[in-house]
């Protein structure tokens, strides 16, 4: 699914990654670790072809329409309701039976009833539930997950657990997280960042 030989990024003069070397086939849960500025988010950012390294390789086998991404930043739209932002990211990756789906997610992340709210009443959390919700509308191949337990209270800290539970056996995950323990159960592999 995803082969990385030697990867390197420079911005300007600053060196974010030197030499890295991943392989994560199909089914794989790489899990990756490291301290703040060690370059996990540059590393998934390239790895979810959304930034190109300035050295090494990389071979990616899922297009970018099969990649689920997920960062820092939501990727919604404030001014919309979360049923409009799901209803426009499946317009836009041509999602079938759209509308059960967003319903079926919206239920299973505790959204429902604030659906026809804006995302800019919505807390930290909610607008981090909704952005799993986004990530997982289209059912990529390929998910890409910086930092997804980040705002979550307990409750959808186990809401995703069980997401990842039950999509492991059939996806493939590169995950970076200051909370590896958690995802122990799912790992296959590990990449330690060092700063």
């Amino acid at each position: 699914m995803l082969v990385a030989r030697r990867l390197g990024k420079r911005y300007g003069e600053k060196r974010v990654l030197r030499g890295i070397d991943l392989e994560l086939p199909r089914g794989g849960f790489l899990v990756v670790t490291g301290p703040n500025g060690s370059g996990k988010t540059t590393l998934l950012r390239i790895c979810a072809g959304l930034a190109q390294p300035t050295g090494g390789t990389i071979e990616r086998s899922a297009v970018r329409a099969q990649v689920g991404y997920l960062g820092h930043e939501p990727l919604v739209y404030r001014e919309l309701t979360a049923l409009e932002n799901l209803e426009l990211y499946g317009r836009l990756y041509r999602v079938v039976e759209r509308r059960e789906r967003i319903g079926m997610l919206l239920e299973r992340f505790g959204l429902w009833d604030a659906r026809h709210e804006r995302v800019a009443s919505y807390s930290r959390g909610m607008t981090q539930r909704l952005a799993l919700c986004r990530v997982l509308l289209h059912e990529p191949e390929l998910f890409v997950l910086d930092e997804p337990y980040s705002a979550l209270d307990e409750a959808g800290a186990e809401l995703l657990d069980a997401q990842l539970a039950e999509l492991r056996a059939e996806r493939t995950f590169l995950l970076a997280t200051h909370e590896p323990v958690r995802v122990e159960p799912f790992a296959s592999g590990r990449l330690a960042l060092a700063a």
